[in-house]
């Protein structure tokens, strides 16, 4: 059965689930396979539990006497070419969002400065990979208005094979920073992959690119793009211009369009370099025809719920919870705005960035040598990462010693940074403190 035959399935049973936990009535199956599964195995049960169609990728599996399970050479590429189909046959305008830090909110952003205006579909959570992506475009509705979908990567050629899934009209690349360098091998791999996204968009006609105007790594990769520009430059005719007014613990900044009248923003985020998302959706809401005021009111109540630069208040301490990932651009990041904070009582507790490759000890290194030049005197460094670089903090071996660590000492009245990879599980420190 060829992918145009596997549509007109959809069409009519609109709904694919590649888990036989969550088989809604009606919907398609699709078998995928991993190191440690083979959704294969589960074809029947699946058709037990209620779905219309299974498809699978291994012969032993199907029942020529049933049409219900179909077979195909790939169960992965029939999802991700069943998405693009969905994608064109809809063609809805999408908005494509990659970038090394700050993608997620910025995506988030994006969508809540569009839904202004707009019915907007965006990415869910994290689902921004090879799964995830066709995922989000397979629950695109006709009704929607436009779609902002999240590319993530961590290695070379991933962003080329998903936005040969998405095909977005417009695209935006936050950043280059070292992330996933274990994969990428360099700062000039990351760039190079992110930069997948702007060579799909350069062959597209009437692409648009929205571009922070002060990254020169992203405008030297740039050339021969239709730019929309944003950022703190002060440079005449930005789309939107910003500065920061203050962070303390949140932000607050101005924001323009062009030479326009200045407007004032309190946000719900922590961190002054969120300026940046904050400026790239109001240029990809500008550009798509939504109001300054429209805009103001979108950025200021957007409200964080996902362990990224977030604020949490607890009856013995402030915490500032940015617990996801980490890697030595966005720790820098976090690390320099917690100490331009106005607060008492500082302390960190700071998870070792996995995936880094060669530069492990370095970047670890530079960490402990920042805590030590700005007086943070109470640090608790997690992970064996740090152990090697022989700091003079305590080093827990992992999130259970650190739990123990504060039933015992049970910090009181600090304002605490939380920090690090999510593989060290330090989004479940909050409840304790």
């Amino acid at each position: 059965m060829n992918i145009e035959e596997i549509y007109k399935l959809f069409q009519k049973h609109p709904v694919v689930t590649t888990d036989t936990r969550d088989c809604p009535p009606g919907s398609i199956f699709i078998a995928l396979k991993g190191e440690t599964f083979d959704g294969n195995k589960f074809a029947t049960q699946a058709i037990e539990k209620g779905c219309s169609y299974a498809i699978i990728d291994e012969a032993e599996y199907a029942d020529p006497s049933d049409p219900r399970i179909i077979l195909v050479d790939n169960g992965l590429e029939t999802l991700q070419q069943l998405a693009r189909q969905h994608r064109r046959t809809l063609g809805t305008p999408i908005v494509g969002v990659t970038g090394t830090n700050g993608k997620t909110t910025t995506k988030e952003l994006v969508a809540a400065v569009l839904s202004e205006k707009y019915n907007v579909h965006y990415t869910k959570g994290n689902l921004n990979n090879h799964i995830g992506v066709p995922k989000t475009l397979l629950t695109l509705k006709p009704e929607h208005d436009i779609a902002v979908v999240e590319m993530g990567a961590n290695h070379p050629g991933e962003i080329r094979t998903l936005v040969n899934i998405a095909e977005p009209d417009c695209g935006l690349i936050t950043n280059v920073g070292k992330a996933h360098l274990l994969g990428f091998g360099s700062l000039e791999g990351v760039l190079h992959t992110k930069g997948e996204l702007y060579d799909f968009l350069r062959s597209k006609e009437n692409s648009v690119v929205f571009i922070d105007d002060g990254n020169e790594l992203l405008k030297s990769i740039s050339e021969g793009l239709s730019l929309v520009r944003y950022g703190t430059t002060g440079t005449p005719g930005l789309c939107a211009n910003g500065e920061v007014l203050v962070c303390d613990p949140m932000l607050r900044f101005r924001w323009r369009h062009a030479d326009g009248p200045w407007h004032e923003v309190n946000t719900q985020l922590i961190g002054s370099y969120n300026i940046f998302n904050m400026l790239a959706a109001a240029c990809v809401g500008l550009h798509f025809g939504v109001t300054e005021e429209q805009i103001d009111h979108a950025l200021s109540n957007y409200k964080p719920s996902n362990n990224r630069s977030q604020l949490t208040i607890t009856p013995h301490n402030r915490l500032i919870v940015d617990t996801y990932n980490a890697n030595p651009t966005s720790m820098a990041a976090a690390l320099n705005n917690f100490r331009d904070m106005v607060a008492e009582n500082k302390m960190v507790i700071l998870g070792a960035m996995r995936e880094i490759g060669e530069s492990e000890e370095e970047e670890h290194r530079k960490v402990v040598e920042f805590l030590k030049e700005n007086g943070i005197q109470k640090a608790w460094l997690v992970g064996e990462e740090f152990r090697q670089v022989n700091p003079p903090y305590p080093v827990f071996h992992d999130v259970e010693e650190v739990k123990a660590a504060i039933e015992k000492e049970r910090p009181e009245g600090c304002c605490i940074l939380i920090k690090g990879s999510n593989s060290n599980r330090l989004f479940e420190l909050p409840p304790l403190l």
